[in-house]
């Protein structure tokens, strides 16, 4: 139970301490790939974004090259297997990349390149819950700590187990999860898409994607790797250093979701990380009668809804002594918030409810970035672009509250306290 609980709250802590110091927006690109660009040029982009592949991917990458109890033995004396999972997983994303430049160089051949490309928002935020949601069961299972959550494990299709043979499915396990992660969305891959878009020749924007995949290889290949061949003398320890990463990267993916998509904020995050945190020590006592399970059971309901009461209650409280460092003045009864764009963080305001805002932000040089430049606010339905220099953005506030916002990859998120009109 002590060890339980130490690798939650050690969990928790580093995920907490990624979030406050912005250690993953560091390693977002400041340029991305454009239509413009050579095909030895989209490979040295594809170098130069694989650092940003370490922070978005690396936690499923590293799931996969972490040797398992069951590998230890086989992989004893055979160091060049020591490559192979990570070869796989890369193998994968990089096939996937491919048949993603296909279809869209097809695409532009059909309809002459002018077809817009991109993931909504909502999707996007979507798919890195669902990502960072496995990644975190992964290591948590990992590190052995609920024994009750391991029947949520993600397994290989049943179809490709009978055919291939469970042993030999489970050795190319780390390719399948390649082939899967290559469907989800980052800024560099989307940079991408409209680059094979702009071919118009489907075997052009494949070799466009291919180029630029292989790019991304070296560092994550290397990375992989060494983690599986450390793992072979310090297994035990790499295993645990390895999962705990894991589901500090799958938090951290997750939270880039919940803000992405609007479904999940950062702060109820946490909330429920901490409920759920309890619930599962709570859920491994091992009681003999069956009564006290179900009274645990009932308890563990009672405290995460306990939870999400007590954020909607205290919330909006916390926001609003956030929000600070606006300078706000009315004229011609429009409120004026002006605020400076900073390459890490958004700013959080405090506006009055039913008065028009005009939001001047100044963007200095070297301020904007391939994560921040553009800011969605679900709730006044904007998508705004930022340029170096005054940006303004007019939205009227109509109800009393916190609206959260971020920017389109969900990693740097900002809010805007709706104060009563009264």
């Amino acid at each position: 139970m002590i060890k339980m609980i130490c690798m939650l709250a050690i969990c928790v802590s580093l995920y907490v301490m990624l979030q406050s110091m912005g250690i993953l927006n560091l390693l977002v690109p400041s340029q991305l790939a454009d239509s413009k660009m050579g095909y030895g040029m989209l490979f040295i982009i594809g170098l130069l974004t694989s650092v940003h592949c370490i922070a978005m991917c690396g936690g499923i990458n590293l799931s996969q090259c972490i040797p398992r109890e069951s590998q230890k033995e086989a992989g004893r004396g055979r160091k060049p297997e020591a490559f192979v999972p990570a070869l796989l997983y890369n193998l994968g994303r990089v096939c996937t990349y491919t048949m993603f430049g296909f279809v869209l160089g097809l695409v532009g051949f059909l309809f002459g390149g002018d077809t817009e490309v991109g993931v909504s928002a909502l999707l996007q935020g979507v798919l890195k819950m669902i990502g960072g949601l496995f990644m975190v069961i992964m290591g948590i299972n990992m590190l052995g700590l609920f024994p009750w959550l391991r029947r949520f494990t993600f397994r290989i299709p049943g179809i490709i187990v009978r055919k291939a043979g469970k042993e030999r499915a489970g050795s190319r396990r780390p390719f399948w999860i390649g082939i899967i992660n290559g469907f989800m969305p980052c800024g560099p891959l989307q940079s991408m898409w409209i680059v094979a878009l702009a071919t118009g020749n489907p075997f052009a924007g494949a070799l466009s994607m291919l180029l630029f995949g292989l790019g991304t290889v070296p560092l994550m290949l290397g990375f992989g790797s060494i983690i599986t061949a450390l793992g072979k003398k310090f297994t035990a320890k790499v295993m645990t250093v390895g999962a705990i990463l894991v589901v500090v990267l799958g938090l951290a993916l997750l939270s880039q979701g919940g803000s992405l998509s609007g479904l999940l904020p950062s702060d109820l995050l946490l909330v429920l990380l901490i409920a759920f945190g309890i619930v599962g020590v709570l859920l491994s006592i091992p009681f003999k009668k069956k009564g006290w399970k179900h009274v645990m059971n009932a308890v563990s309901l009672i405290l995460v809804i306990s939870s999400c009461v007590l954020w909607s209650k205290w919330g909006t409280r916390i926001q609003n002594e956030a929000a600070n460092s606006t300078e706000t003045a009315a004229v011609d009864e429009v409120q004026v918030i002006n605020s400076t764009l900073s390459s890490r963080r958004y700013p959080s305001i405090t506006v009055q409810e039913g008065v028009p805002v005009r939001w001047v932000i100044d963007a200095p040089s070297g301020s904007i970035n391939g994560c921040n430049y553009k800011m969605i606010i679900w709730d006044y339905d904007i998508e705004y672009t930022f340029h170096t220099g005054e940006n303004v953005i007019e939205f009227t506030p109509k109800k009393a509250g916190t609206v959260r916002y971020s920017c389109w990859m969900g990693m740097i998120q900002g809010s805007i306290s709706v104060i009563d009109e009264n």
